[in-house]
């Protein structure tokens, strides 16, 4: 599968690209950022993915969080993929959290949005593809991460395929959609009014039933908005970690909010947790 460059810049001991490619999985052109170290020349480098938030695109974890010093000294390669599909002909709505940049990480069942919202299959089985057939990364060693709508969509990845990732991190995720607003709102645009469909994209419910996988390590800023309005639920999530067996290490912040001067000031500990996994 054939990658078209859009952008190449220098930054530490790598080079950041962006690149797009014609996807089979969402029937549209879609983005993604790679940042590649230097030492890529000598050997293949594992894969640290990185699912962002809504309204967001490949471009606002590239530019906004740092990551790029802390991916070249542990020798990682980081992908950012975009949050949706995207272009003409594609669904879109109106309202920021349905549509374009809110794809959620589902696979849409309805339409107008099953034709190219596959987000879900586009991040666990296509992306991983193309990036092993034209990238210098070692595909046997994956780790992901993500924040808020990646936060939670990481974690649903993260539970359904415990054998394809190193490792698993998360920040100000969302971790049980199924019982708020928001996730009604867009599980109901996306997969229809059967709620049951629903928990096969809900942290907490992939845990009461029985799911589990690598140690996750969980941070959230005290001072985030959706927070504190209770939004991300992680007492549930600890609530249903503990009774799955499943190893949480949630850590609270004072003064932080659920924005990218947060992610910039945690960045280097996720780094640091997917390469203790990936390198050894």
């Amino acid at each position: 599968m054939t990658l078209e460059t859009v952008s190449a810049s220098r930054c530490f001991a790598g080079t950041q690209y962006v690149y797009r490619h014609q996807s089979a999985v969402t029937n549209c052109a879609m983005n993604f950022s790679a940042y590649i170290p230097d030492a890529a020349a000598d050997r293949p480098l594992p894969v640290l993915t990185y699912l962002s938030g809504l309204t967001c695109t490949e471009d606002n974890f590239t530019v906004k969080a740092a990551a790029q010093r802390h991916a070249a000294e542990h020798g990682l390669i980081v992908i950012a993929p975009d949050t949706s599909p995207r272009g003409d002909g594609v669904a879109d709505d109106e309202a920021w959290d349905l549509g374009s940049g809110a794809g959620f990480y589902v696979n849409a069942t309805q339409e107008p949005w099953a034709a190219h919202y596959q987000m879900y299959d586009y991040i666990v089985d296509e992306l991983p593809k193309v990036i092993a057939a034209n990238l210098p990364v070692d595909p046997a060693r994956q780790s992901l991460f993500g924040h808020s709508m990646g936060g939670h969509g990481a974690l649903v990845i993260g539970l359904r395929n415990p054998d394809a990732y190193q490792s698993l991190s998360v920040l100000a995720p969302i971790a049980n959609p199924a019982s708020i607003e928001l996730g009604e709102k867009v599980f109901g645009a996306y997969l229809g009014d059967d709620r049951e469909s629903w928990k096969a994209y809900d942290a907490v419910e992939l845990l009461k039933a029985g799911h589990s996988t690598k140690p996750v390590l969980i941070d959230q800023g005290e001072e985030d908005d959706f927070y504190k309005m209770g939004a991300m639920k992680l007492d549930e999530l600890q609530v249903a970690a503990k009774a799955a067996g499943q190893e949480i290490t949630l850590r609270l912040h004072p003064g932080f909010d659920h924005g990218y001067f947060f992610i910039q000031t945690m960045v280097a500990d996720h780094i640091a947790w997917a390469a203790k996994a990936l390198n050894g």
